[in-house]
């Protein structure tokens, strides 16, 4: 059972004052690596015979991870971190019901879930815990210059930086989910229909598909000022009318950045391969870049 599945099953069962004890957690651990168990009451606002009484609740949650040295301490684990980002969600009218997962990678679950209006989203909770903070910190260039940042701070920065990019390109017309809302490490955003291109076995008029996502790319660039950054067939998904959406943009640059040429020839590569080696068809890589850079106005397919 994955972090997630246990958050959206117990968060129900959850009380008012089993919630500020995680948000008293998530609140002092900015101060300590494990939050000693006598400074929780002070940030939750409650005894200690009550806190203890609370902790115990949330390590039988699985919320919780407890450590024991020169005193004992306890952290968030995602699920503990998950059930704070659906409350708040929850609390603003923006969940109010979970269906099943869509899909788990190495950085994301991603859900099914309802609107209070019966809207069907979904909700994806970022998990960089899951890939070697080294690589983590080498694909993400927002993590740079942090001497020291948790599992769940990076998720909460992926989180927000994949909203911001969903807001841009979505505001341009570009084919990605709808960005709904976002806490901590969660975004919601448009209901998510199809399969990534990786896993079609066959692509129907494949010609049509790889233009629709050049022209994509290209708005992206000229209009929206950025670059995907992270683009390949894992990341676009065929919808069942044919039409793609793009997916992943935690990892987006803008237009100005230092790398943004050589990452933007990165994703136009990634995506001509692909369609060579799937379907057959072969583009000019220094052509397409013209293209989707606006420098020339044809596309010949």
């Amino acid at each position: 059972m994955s972090d997630a599945d246990v958050a959206v099953r117990v968060f129900r069962k959850l009380e008012s004052r089993d919630i500020r004890v995680l948000q008293a957690i998530e609140l002092a651990m900015s101060h300590y690596e494990f939050v000693p168990e006598d400074v929780i009451p002070r940030y939750a606002g409650l005894n200690l015979e009550e806190t203890r009484f609370r902790l115990g609740r949330l390590d039988k949650f699985r919320l919780i991870r407890s450590w024991r040295g020169a005193y004992l301490g306890y952290v968030l684990n995602y699920a503990g971190y998950d059930c704070l980002a659906i409350n708040a969600l929850v609390k603003a009218d923006v969940l109010e019901a979970f269906g099943k997962p869509l899909g788990v990678g190495k950085e994301s679950d991603v859900y099914d879930a309802l609107t209070p209006q019966q809207r069907r989203v979904a909700v994806k909770f970022h998990r960089l815990g899951r890939i070697s903070f080294r690589q983590t910190r080498r694909k993400r260039g927002y993590l740079a210059e942090q001497s020291h940042v948790s599992w769940l701070y990076q998720s909460r920065l992926a989180a927000e930086k994949e909203y911001e990019a969903l807001k841009t390109v979505y505001s341009h017309g570009i084919a990605v989910p709808e960005p709904v809302s976002q806490n901590r490490h969660v975004v919601v955003m448009g209901m998510i229909e199809g399969a990534e291109l990786v896993d079609c076995m066959e692509i129907p008029q494949p010609k049509r598909v790889l233009r629709e996502i050049l022209v994509n790319i290209r708005r992206t660039y000229v209009e929206a000022g950025i670059v995907h950054a992270d683009l390949s067939e894992y990341n676009i998904v065929l919808q069942p009318d044919g039409h793609i959406l793009i997916i992943d943009w935690p990892q987006y640059v803008s237009r100005g950045h230092p790398n943004a040429e050589e990452l933007l020839k990165r994703d136009v590569r990634n995506v001509l391969k692909f369609f060579r080696r799937r379907c057959g068809l072969k583009l000019d890589l220094k052509k397409t870049i013209d293209y989707v850079r606006g420098v020339s106005e044809v596309l010949s397919l």
